[in-house]
């Protein structure tokens, strides 16, 4: 993160005319937009009268460290977990509004940083999705808000409920590399007494930079998710709290079960059936559908136990992020 004390201006230092100001131009611009940020309210067109809508909250502390996080990536990392979501339902990301509420201490340039992150996620995640408003406030814990809408160009959207006995279970985007980050960083990202370094995280980038970026940047498969509505896909989800715990989500919704194959599981089959954050989306297809885009097979789709997920015909434990058991209180 820039340094306080390196002679910028901190966001307690300027008014929120001028932060505004600095930021506002740095945000992409969405294509559906016909009343932008600047009024009370946007107005974002759809094509059948329907809209995808979701939203995703950041906190310092259980969701990021800005030892580690760069306020870029903070900003890519809002917009890719938010397009994810509207992916997910067949539909093509359209718009972002994004709150914010900052520390006083933080410098006006981490802001303008996070405005170019999430600029650079819209334009190449989700070409011609943008930013049509937001709110900015003051709070002793940054925390980051972002709510994203989606267009489903006349299609149904896919949800988690339609999954049927004997369709392929798929995936596309990556299963285990954020985890993989994580673990890293924790192991190896902290100081003697285990607080996050921003020296050493610095040095993991250098060293293990894919698995370090698929944490602090993950790619999800934005386009994917069109691709496989328009494949007949069954059901759909995006995959941010591990392939075990959501894989058991959307079978328990389409009140069926899941088999995974341990080797289409890739070379960590735990980390990818444990870990969270790749935001890759886990789809299930009528038998004999070709398979759309990136989407590869790794499971079937079983009549019992419902919800229940099974490796090679064993139960497996569901496990996976719970964001009210999963973090110990640390800041760092």
């Amino acid at each position: 993160m820039p340094d306080p004390r390196s002679g910028g201006p901190l966001v307690s230092e300027i008014g929120e005319a001028e932060l505004l100001a600095r930021i506002l131009p740095l945000l992409p611009a969405a294509a559906a937009a016909t009343t932008g940020p600047g009024d009370d309210a946007a107005v974002v067109g759809t094509t059948d009268g329907r809209f995808v809508v979701t939203t995703d909250l950041m906190v310092h502390g259980p969701d990021f460290r800005l030892a580690w996080s760069t306020p870029w990536e903070l900003g890519w990392k809002a917009a890719a977990t938010n397009l994810s979501d509207v992916a997910a339902m067949g539909a093509r990301p359209t718009a972002l509004v994004v709150a914010i509420a900052a520390t006083p201490s933080l410098p006006v340039e981490a802001l303008e940083q996070f405005a170019v992150g999430l600029r650079d996620a819209c334009e190449s995640l989700a070409p011609g999705c943008g930013v049509v408003g937001g709110d900015l406030s003051v709070s002793d814990t940054f925390t980051i808000a972002v709510t994203a809408f989606g267009d489903l160009d006349g299609r149904p959207p896919v949800l988690r409920s339609g999954a049927r006995v004997g369709d392929v279970v798929a995936v596309s985007g990556d299963l285990g590399r954020a985890a993989a980050g994580l673990r890293l960083l924790f192991s190896k990202g902290v100081d003697d007494d285990g607080r996050p370094d921003a020296g050493r995280a610095a040095a993991l980038r250098e060293r293990d930079g894919d698995v370090v970026s698929a944490q602090f940047a993950p790619r999800p498969p934005i386009g994917d998710g069109v691709l496989a509505a328009a494949a007949g896909a069954t059901a759909m989800l995006d995959l941010s709290d591990g392939l075990g715990l959501d894989a058991s989500r959307l079978a328990t919704a389409s009140g069926v079960g899941i088999d995974l194959d341990l080797d289409a599981l890739g070379p960590d089959p735990v980390l990818a059936i444990g870990g969270g954050e790749d935001h890759s989306l886990l789809a299930t297809f009528p038998p004999g559908t070709i398979l759309p885009g990136g989407f590869r097979r790794i499971g079937e789709v079983v009549a019992s136990p419902v919800g229940a997920v099974l490796r090679d015909g064993e139960p497996l434990d569901p496990r996976g992020w719970d964001p009210y058991s999963g973090w110990d209180g640390a800041i760092g």
